[in-house]
């Protein structure tokens, strides 16, 4: 098994998956900022697929509390996606 072919940024994943359970919540960038205690630039950034990630542990879990997921659904790897591409 080639293992670098599996290679992902699980910041970027994180991101990715922030901003589409997010919108399943159908809440702005701006509502889930206040409610995790983070101004809306440091969601704004982290969802933006340019913008450099950057998240603690303890806020990857405020923002799963706060759209009501478990934590590991932030984590989420689209293996179709990964082996496809």
């Amino acid at each position: 098994m080639d293992i670098n072919k599996y290679e992902i940024n699980i910041y970027e994943q994180i991101a990715k998956n922030i901003k589409k359970y997010r919108k399943a919540a159908g809440m702005t960038q701006a509502v889930l900022a206040e409610k995790v205690g983070v101004s809306h630039e440091f969601i704004r950034r982290n969802e933006s697929a340019k913008g450099k990630k950057s998240f603690s542990v303890d806020t990857v879990w405020k923002i799963a509390v706060v759209l009501n997921i478990d934590p590991g659904k932030l984590f989420e790897i689209d293996m179709d996606e990964l082996v496809n591409r």
